[in-house]
């Protein structure tokens, strides 16, 4: 394995670390929310890593990768949050690795990623102790670290020792003495450790340990079995025989919308099936992968094709159906972020039964199968990563809210204030539609208490976002920037901004005990 490009100075790769330590050093702040500023770290380190390693530019997948880490760095800057910062670790350590190994397989790079990651630590010691080593070579022992601690040991607890006896015998010396104010140590300690923590990650990319080779074996993700050819017939007639059952009962009763037996309401039947469904699905999948591969005489089989084309098709009707199901659940009980999550599992989930049946069918290799679904997979939470689930969810509640009024799901306004910023526009919409005076003020209660949480929030510089911005400006614009006069509540409001009743004032006609 050679390396590519032109080695940078080691002065170089330790300046530009060190210029995103000073920027993180700065952004961050115990007493401080992070807000846009993470993105802006996280450019940073995607400069460093370019400035110093020319060749992440040259070579075509690791710029792709390095590219995606800058959208994602810009996902930091509108509105930080854990996904996007993992997706942005990940492609930032795709462009520092691609360079010296070309992508060949999603799950060979699981490990490769995360031994990248695990080995930051041992990576920086390595060097220093390798940097200490040239310079005792180059300087001789004098330059060592031992050297040096036997050369300051007498200065500096010499120079202690007379300070402290001038300071007992010299009030001014003992009153600017006094005068000093020392670093917080919780403090030092603090700043320290954030200095440490980027320092390394950042060194990881800036000189990166080279991926042991993974062994080039069949690279099947699941463990082969390869059951006789009349066993797997009797198998997937048996499977579709039992699928086909499950599939008219939901063609018959969810799909249709006919009346269901009595004691079984619909949002029953939708909820007890939507999971345990995809997790059949998901079963039905690993079966496949781990009996028929291409190639296999098992594969071969016109009636086995058949069979497992059949399958697959009642599995991707399952799931259509456990997705019906869950839409049914929500319009019976409102839409939540877990909920949205659901969806996109099961939209993941379909296309995984399908990529595996075009497989069998177009006798693709397994490393295409696991990259087509990385692949995916990746579409899928990138998008989550940008889209305001939390928001979309609590918009999409209050719209079904004000459209059907009692005749929709009930609104969970406790929900929506637990959404912090996320519930924000949608409580102040709620509010301007108002009609009750009394719902109006809970609204209104719930709506501020968000709003000058945010506001607070945004007046430093560290914890300002972008997305909160926008969210506060919305907000102002549909019932203002200050608080409504709200309702007296002297012993507080509940989570749905309703006024808690004061304590019983008088006394049961019961006995007093």
């Amino acid at each position: 394995m050679t390396r590519t490009g032109t080695a940078m100075p080691l002065a170089a790769k330790v300046a530009a670390a060190a210029g995103v330590v000073g920027i993180a050093e700065t952004i961050f702040d115990p007493d401080s929310a992070i807000g846009s500023v993470l993105g802006l770290l996280a450019l940073a380190a995607i400069v460093a890593l370019v400035s110093t390693r020319p060749v992440v530019l040259r070579h075509g997948p690791s710029r792709i990768a390095a590219l995606a880490a800058a959208g994602y760095a810009m996902v930091l800057v509108d509105d930080p949050n854990p996904l996007a910062l993992l997706l942005f670790a990940i492609a930032l350590s795709l462009a520092t690795l691609l360079p010296h190994r070309s992508f060949d397989h999603a799950l060979r790079w699981v490990p490769r990623l995360v031994r990248h990651a695990l080995s930051a630590v041992p990576r920086l010691w390595r060097d220093l102790a390798w940097a200490g080593a040239a310079r005792r070579r180059k300087h001789g022992e004098t330059a060592g670290p031992r050297a040096i601690a036997a050369m300051l040991v007498l200065p500096v607890v010499g120079g202690g020792l007379f300070l402290t006896l001038f300071a007992s015998a010299n009030p001014l010396i003992d009153r600017a003495l006094a005068t000093m104010v020392l670093p917080d140590l919780g403090t030092t300690i603090w700043r320290v450790a954030i200095g440490g923590i980027v320092f390394t990650a950042i060194w990881a990319t800036l000189r990166p340990r080279l991926p042991v080779a993974t062994p080039g074996d069949a690279l099947d993700p699941v463990i082969r079995i390869m059951p006789g050819t009349t066993t797997l017939v009797l198998s997937l007639a048996t499977f579709n025989a039992i699928f086909a059952v499950q599939n008219v009962l939901d063609l018959a009763f969810l799909w249709s919308g006919a009346g269901l037996p009595a004691g079984v309401t619909m949002a029953d039947y939708a909820h007890r099936g939507a999971y345990a469904l995809i997790v059949t699905a998901l079963l039905a999948g690993v079966f496949v992968l781990a009996t028929l591969r291409p190639g296999s005489a098992a594969a071969a089989s016109p009636a086995i094709r058949r069979l497992v084309t059949v399958w697959i098709a009642q599995n991707l009707l399952l799931v259509a159906s456990s997705a019906l199901r869950l839409v049914d659940y929500v319009a019976a009980y409102s839409l939540t972020t877990l909920r949205l999550a659901a969806m996109a599992w099961m939209a993941l989930v379909g296309i995984g039964l399908a990529l595996i049946l075009w497989r069998l069918l177009r006798a693709r290799s397994a490393a295409w199968l696991v990259n087509a679904n990385a692949l995916s997979a990746a579409l899928v939470l990138g998008g989550a990563s940008i889209v305001d689930l939390g928001a979309s969810a609590a918009a999409w509640n209050v719209h079904v809210a004000l459209a059907q009024g009692r005749a929709g799901p009930p609104l969970d306004l406790c929900y929506l204030a637990r959404l912090g910023p996320q519930g924000l526009v949608a409580l102040a919409r709620l509010e301007r539609h108002a009609k009750d005076a009394t719902v109006r003020d809970r609204i209104a209660f719930l709506r501020w208490q968000t709003q000058a949480g945010m506001l607070e929030t945004q007046r430093d510089w560290r914890g300002w976002t972008a997305r909160d911005a926008r969210r506060l400006g919305q907000a102002g614009a549909m019932v203002g920037a200050e608080p409504q006069r709200l309702r007296p509540a002297p012993d507080g409001r509940g989570c749905d901004g309703r006024i808690v009743p004061p304590p019983a004032t008088r006394l049961t006609n019961g006995a007093q005990r």
